[in-house]
Order: structure tokens, then C-alpha cells, then sequence
């Protein structure tokens, strides 16, 4: 849990809607988006791209929880996750 600077309650920070809003354009030429991490910020950036970015937000095939993967990790995640996705909606799968 991330708290504001300051704060006693232990009440969450709210989300910095610059830093989602440089994510969502980061990924806006994205064909196929998964947004991946821990806690609840993927939930946040989806919920702005939702609210800000429609187009974008429809191309989000999936949200999941990974806790602080390395580099080689996230890539091994995503391209396992692809797969599966381009499967399930009957895609050619081309490998090599």
C-alpha cells in the first residue's frame, strides 16, 4: 500500500493521472495490450484509460497480477499470454 507523504490516516494515494496518462499514450499505437504488475495500479491505469482513451482501452486483452518480475520474466509472461489469447480467438500462431 502507498500512502501520501504526510499522511496519518494510511489512506492510499491517489493516482497520478499525469503518470497514467503518459502510460496510456506510451501504448496507444499497441495492437494488443497487456497490462501487468502488482497491487492495484493496473487496475488505476485501466480505469483511466477507460474514463480518457476508449480506443485504447478496448485493446486491452488482459489484466494480471505479477509480482515484480525481471525483464526476461515479463517477456517470457507476455509472450506465453499472447499465445494463449491468439489461440483462443483462433489466430495462426507462427513460431521461431
Amino acid at each position: 500500500m502507498h500512502h501520501k507523504s504526510g499522511n496519518v490516516s494510511g489512506a492510499r494515494a491517489e493516482p497520478d493521472q499525469v503518470y497514467l496518462h503518459e502510460v496510456i499514450q506510451a501504448v496507444k499505437e499497441s495492437k494488443e495490450i497487456l497490462i501487468v504488475g502488482p497491487g492495484s495500479a493496473k487496475l488505476d491505469l485501466m480505469k483511466h484509460a477507460t474514463k480518457h482513451d476508449h480506443d485504447t482501452a478496448d485493446r486491452v486483452v488482459g489484466i494480471e497480477t505479477v509480482d515484480h518480475p525481471t525483464d526476461g520474466q515479463l517477456l517470457a509472461y507476455a509472450k506465453k499470454y499472447f499465445i494463449k489469447v491468439d489461440a483462443l480467438k483462433g489466430d495462426t500462431i507462427i513460431t521461431g
